[in-house]
């Protein structure tokens, strides 16, 4: 293995510093975007409970946003629940908008590195390539030895760089997706705290 990545030149260094990366993004987010822990079972019925039973105080909010990032969410709703209904959605929305950033946090990254490594690996081709003709206008054709080592580089930095390239495009997909999927079940569960707290005072959903 060492022998190909040295074949692979120069080049394959920073191809090779993008796969750890990439990989390391992708097992971060994998741990970080569990759905246990973005959004916890029964979290929403428990706050319900505390809405109804006006158990709510500056400690539970706390904890809410010490939670989970639904938790942040719901803690922004509790926060100003005696206070419009206008006002409670943008508050909700508002934390909403800062925990999917944070629950984007890398993936961007990944998607640039999908999209880098491919030209990570063209450079290598066109570097190779060089090397291959020098060689040609050194040795001449009639020396094979004197090409292979050009044309090695060409190919070998070719696929590194599809072969970082396509895993982690498909992790970027597959997390942008798992990311739009609990956003969608935070805003359910947003939408019931709401609800919750409007039946507690009184007023029509």
């Amino acid at each position: 293995m060492f022998e190909i990545v040295k074949a692979g030149g120069i080049v394959m260094v920073p191809i090779i510093l993008a796969s750890i990366v990439a990989a390391a993004i992708f097992l971060e987010r994998l741990w970080t975007l569990q759905a246990r822990r973005v959004v916890p079972a029964e979290l929403t019925d428990k706050v319900w409970k505390w809405v109804e039973t006006g158990q709510i105080s500056d400690k539970h909010v706390y904890a809410l946003q010490q939670n989970s990032p639904l938790g942040k969410i719901l803690a922004a709703g509790l926060a100003n629940r005696h206070r419009d209904r206008a006002i409670i959605k943008e508050s909700i929305e508002d934390a909403g908008r800062h925990v999917v950033h944070e629950l984007d946090r890398f993936i961007p990254m990944l998607g640039t590195i999908a999209s880098l490594s491919p030209l990570l690996g063209l450079l290598g081709t066109v570097t190779g390539m060089i090397r291959t003709f020098n060689a040609l206008a050194t040795a001449g054709a009639g020396n094979p030895m004197a090409l292979a080592s050009g044309i090695s580089e060409a190919l070998i930095t070719t696929a590194a760089g599809l072969t970082i390239a396509i895993p982690s495009l498909l992790a970027h997909r597959y997390l942008k997706g798992r990311v739009n999927d609990l956003v969608v079940q935070m805003e359910k569960e947003a939408m019931k705290l709401v609800q919750a707290i409007e039946q507690t005072d009184g007023r029509s959903v």
